[in-house]
């Protein structure tokens, strides 16, 4: 079986170490590094090959938002999952705009951690409830009437993209149009390529932007 590598970036001793033990805990997993800034960021993505990588974003020297802006230039496909305790409507906006996969308090419980990276490795962009209702919400006042644009999305891309929007998770489009995760997580896949984006925040910004749904 081939494992998920997962390594971090925090600030804190004692919760990368205590992020360390919980994901040593599960066989799929593998703990493969924690860094206490995003100073040698490239370097370290390119040392370690990550699947996925958990961002802090209050860290000294180059913080966590900078952080996801540089692997999103060299790697925009890795997943990048935010950590915060704050639940601040600027960090969250400008961690998804600077292309993080999700975004996840550090409160959330070990289960909600574990269950984030494995959303996030299968394409999916985990976050919060109350954090995905803020998202919305700012993206919403943001909205600009700006002219609709064609990227060839089909009637099926355009529902699904609707109901992103709606702030379902991949779980929830699955069940509402009746089709398989696989067949969500796909159709999303093609979204993302039609429309130049790499997250679930990007796709929602665009399609309320650019008036897709």
């Amino acid at each position: 079986m081939k494992k998920t590598r997962v390594i971090i970036f925090d600030d804190s001793a004692p919760r990368r170490d205590s992020l360390r033990v919980l994901i040593s805990l599960y066989p799929d997993l593998e703990f493969c590094g924690a860094f206490e800034d995003c100073s040698r960021v490239v370097e370290v993505i390119d040392e370690t090959q990550p699947d996925v990588v958990l961002m802090d974003i209050e860290m000294p020297n180059v913080n966590g938002i900078q952080g996801v802006s540089i692997i999103r230039k060299k790697h925009p496909e890795l997943a990048v999952i935010m950590q915060t305790i704050s639940e601040d409507d600027d960090q969250i906006f400008e961690s998804i705009m600077a292309g993080a996969s999700g975004y996840i308090l550090k409160k959330a419980s070990p289960d909600k951690i574990i269950e984030a990276i494995r959303d996030a490795v299968a394409g999916g962009s985990p976050m919060t409830p109350a954090i995905a209702q803020r998202v919305l919400m700012f993206f919403k006042q943001q909205v600009k009437n700006t002219p609709e644009n064609d990227y060839t999305l089909t009637p099926r891309e355009i529902e699904i993209l609707a109901l992103l929007v709606d702030g379902l998770s991949y779980k929830m489009i699955a069940a509402k149009a009746d089709l398989s995760y696989h067949t969500v997580n796909a159709h999303i896949r093609n979204i993302y390529d039609k429309l130049h984006v790499h997250s679930m925040g990007e796709a929602v910004a665009k399609a309320l932007k650019e008036r897709l749904v």
